[in-house]
């Protein structure tokens, strides 16, 4: 079973490498998304570590000499976790816990922690408890005394901590019963959304921590959970929406991430299924991240994974009220301007603006161009209805630009 509780934060540390495809920036940029995942899941970091290598070891990740620095630093400061970048191999993590003597986990493993803290209905519990066996199923070989010693953390809200449960055989036949339910629920979720009706469909997606049930909760007026965590909205939300005249459906979907956990996508299909059966996607981006451009292309590929990169969208770049840039002095003739220089205004004459009226700028929490929102979701969706429905166009007159009422 999931296990739900409070937990004192966990001393961590961080271990990532350098590699040809990884330069030292991308590097860094992975370790400060792992720290927030990390504190997300209940750890704290205290230190990283990085090392430069043209691959990871195939046998123990690190070279020998810098997981003994690692294993030094954990014995010198009573740390009880160690948390590896990239996912690691059963063989990789079998031999680095012999030289550790302590909890490893990896990026993947993590991610499935917080899905297991995150998830409130059976629903979301069945995917994340689904894509746990199947994430645990190569590495049962010694995981259950390694799990009864370390006693609980994260990382270890998994399935099932008795000594039976190393028999493969019985992991597979839950993993049958997982899916066979997930089945079931499946065909519950598909009669719900045709239950629905002939409303047009709008789905927001994103990132994970960009502002997307927040943004929701300004729109539909509702009450959607938001918190400054990563995966804080893990079940999808689905709300009416009506904007003038005109009613549709909203959802408010899980945040994607870098890579993102094969087990998750493969789990989480059904929910990814208010993506794919959308009629129009709101891709929410964080403007005040410094790599927003790298997570617009991370979330374009997990939307080309599940067939839906082509579909109508329109980029809602959002936290413009936090967005800051670094300036340079007028006399300055030295230092090179890079996108780190860029004010909003050069933003959006860069690529952006040969995305026209399909790139909008707002603040969800300060309401900072809510309206002009509106008005752009409203000339979208009454396009999609009139195609849909041409004899009743005249139904829905044109819209008051002076007027927006939700």
């Amino acid at each position: 079973m999931i296990e739900k509780k409070n937990l004192e934060y966990e001393k961590t540390v961080l271990i990532g490498v350098v590699t040809r495809e990884q330069n030292t920036e991308k590097s860094k940029e992975y370790l400060d998304e792992l720290a927030f995942l990390t504190y997300t899941a209940g750890g704290e970091v205290v230190k990283r570590f990085s090392q430069k290598m043209d691959m990871p070891n195939p046998k123990t990740f690190l070279g020998s000499g810098k997981l003994n620095d690692v294993r030094d630093f954990i014995v010198a400061n009573g740390v009880g976790t160690a948390i590896f970048d990239d996912e690691l191999t059963p063989s990789q993590q079998k031999n680095i816990e012999a030289v550790l003597d302590c909890k490893v986990l990896d990026r993947t493993l993590l991610i499935l922690d917080i899905f297991a803290q995150r998830a409130q209905t059976s629903y979301a519990r069945t995917q994340v408890e689904l894509a746990q066996y199947q994430y645990l199923l190569p590495r049962l070989t010694g995981l259950w005394t390694h799990l009864e010693r370390q006693r609980g953390g994260i990382g270890m809200r998994g399935p099932g901590e008795t000594e039976i449960e190393t028999d493969r055989r019985i992991v597979r036949d839950k993993i049958s019963l997982l899916r066979k339910r997930m089945q079931a629920i499946d065909k519950q979720m598909a009669t719900q959304r045709g239950n629905r009706g002939q409303l047009v469909r709008v789905a927001l997606v994103g990132y994970t921590n960009v502002g997307k049930s927040t943004l929701m909760n300004t729109v539909s007026k509702s009450k959607v959970f938001a918190e400054n965590k990563l995966f804080a909205t893990l079940d999808t939300t689905v709300r009416k929406v009506v904007i003038k005249n005109l009613p549709f459906l909203m959802s408010d979907t899980v945040g994607f991430i870098r890579k993102l956990p094969t087990q998750l996508v493969e789990s989480f299909k059904s929910t990814l299924d208010e993506v794919r059966e959308a009629d129009l996607l709101l891709h929410v981006v964080d403007i005040s991240h410094p790599q927003f451009e790298d997570q617009i292309e991370a979330v374009n590929k997990i939307l080309g994974e599940i067939k839906s990169a082509d579909k109508p969208t329109i980029m809602v770049f959002n936290k413009i009220d936090t967005y800051q840039h670094e300036t340079i002095d007028d006399d300055d003739i030295i230092t090179e301007r890079t996108k780190a220089h860029y004010t909003l205004e050069d933003w959006k004459k860069t690529w952006m603006n040969e995305v026209g009226d399909y790139a909008l700028f707002i603040s969800a929490t300060e309401k900072e161009n809510i309206e002009d929102f509106k008005k752009r979701v409203y000339q979208e969706v009454r396009n999609i209805h009139i195609t849909r429905f041409p004899y009743n166009k005249f139904l829905y007159p044109d819209y008051d630009e002076n007027y927006v009422e939700s």
